[in-house]
């Protein structure tokens, strides 16, 4: 039998320099399985121009030629964050990646998804290429809209993506799942799938700065700076809790929140509702920028809306937060909840939206910087992705050189 040699495609609606836990997520596995390959071994990735944020544009090239690596990137029509928009977006993305795939000659395709149309996306060309596929599952969409659509429109649409979220786990050939919390969901429907728990993780970057900063006994005196950094959506539920919180906490903490997202407008509209003095808002930045206003900060803060679906989620938000040693103010639940209690020192949690709840961690928080050495070996994005990456190579067929 003629041997091949191996050329993945990798799909990701978001990759490096976009800034999203996915882009960071498929940028460090691309690294890994790179790392592992021959030299005549090729990926190709095959992604979008940078669109996380209508704020935050940064310029790349549609395509990028380097050693045993192409990234084409897809160019995709001006869009906000409403549900249609997007929809009509990824339609623009799925129509050219199935153009592509059709002309290239792959012996494995690896996908990446948080909304479940990249799943399904990659299941389609796996099926029409016959070949085996590796998917990395980051959300429960089909969960999820339970409790962000109305009850009718759920109705009418839950029928149609439970047949597509189906159809997509049970034509992978492995399944990974980025939190422990997704286990019961999934195992429960498809228990003849092969799962693996290959979390999100803490990238180089924030271990260094970690290291960097400057242990001090106690917190600057008041007021104290809380950091927030992420999206702003419908899923944090930032307006459902920061706009009374900070409104209860004025002279006491000034409250610095970066980024934007589908509901920061509703944000701002309720800081106005409350008069809040004590809560800036600041556009998306890049990532030294951004370990700066870490480094800056005295609290790092964390929240997700008050859903059942986010109690399975485990937020990447976490790694990076940990790894910078300050106090860890977090408004999570379920899985959650029980991650941050177990896994990361000096930190409280809150029940999501409950600002009385909320009031009472802070007081319980220790205001000193810690180190969290061991937290950081056992989640450093290196070592996930390089076990991952040979995870994904373990689905190659036997005809393919996977190594030299």
């Amino acid at each position: 039998m003629e041997l091949k040699v191996l050329k993945i495609l990798v799909v990701s609606f978001y990759y490096s320099p976009d800034l999203s836990a996915g882009s960071f997520r498929t940028t460090a596995l691309v690294k890994a399985l790179l790392a592992q390959l021959p030299e005549n071994a090729h990926v190709e990735v095959v992604t979008t121009l940078p669109n996380r944020y209508s704020s935050y544009t940064r310029e790349a090239p549609e395509i990028e030629e380097l050693p045993r690596l192409t990234i084409r990137r897809i160019k995709l029509p001006s869009h906000q964050s409403g549900m249609v928009d997007q929809a009509r977006v990824f339609a623009t993305y799925a129509r050219q990646v199935v153009a592509l795939a059709r002309q290239g000659n792959y012996q494995l395709i690896f996908g990446t998804s948080s909304r479940l149309m990249t799943a399904a996306l990659c299941a389609y060309i796996a099926n029409m290429k016959r070949l085996p596929l590796y998917l990395d599952i980051r959300d429960i969409f089909v969960d999820t809209i339970k409790d962000v659509l109305s009850r009718k429109l759920v109705l009418l649409v839950k029928p149609f993506f439970s047949l597509v979220e189906r159809w997509s786990i049970t034509r992978a050939n492995r399944v990974n799942l980025v939190s422990r919390g997704f286990e019961d969901y999934f195992t429960g429907r498809y228990p003849k799938q092969h799962y693996s728990f290959f979390t999100n993780g803490i990238d180089e970057e924030f271990i260094s700065a970690g290291e960097k900063i400057l242990r001090r006994d106690r917190i600057r005196k008041e007021p104290m700076v809380v950091l927030y950094a992420g999206n702003i959506g419908e899923g944090q539920g930032l307006h459902a809790v920061i706009p009374e919180l900070a409104k209860r906490l004025e002279g006491r903490v000034q409250f610095r929140l970066i980024g934007d997202g589908g509901r920061k407008s509703l944000l701002q509209r309720r800081l106005a509702e409350v008069g809040c003095s004590n809560v800036e808002l600041l556009p998306p930045v890049k990532r030294d920028i951004l370990i700066y206003e870490y480094q800056k900060a005295d609290i790092l803060f964390l929240h997700l809306n008050d859903y059942s679906a986010f109690k399975k989620v485990l937020p990447s938000k976490l790694f990076e937060y940990a790894a910078m040693g300050k106090p860890l103010w977090a408004g999570v639940a379920g899985y959650a909840g029980e991650f941050v209690r177990t896994e990361i020192d000096n930190s409280v949690v809150f029940h999501p939206c409950d600002v009385d709840d909320a009031m009472q961690a802070l007081s319980e928080l220790k205001l000193i910087h810690c180190n969290r050495t061991d937290f950081i070996e056992k989640y450093a994005r290196e070592k996930i992705v390089r076990t991952m990456a040979t995870d994904v190579l373990s689905i190659v067929p036997k005809n393919i050189v996977v190594n030299g």
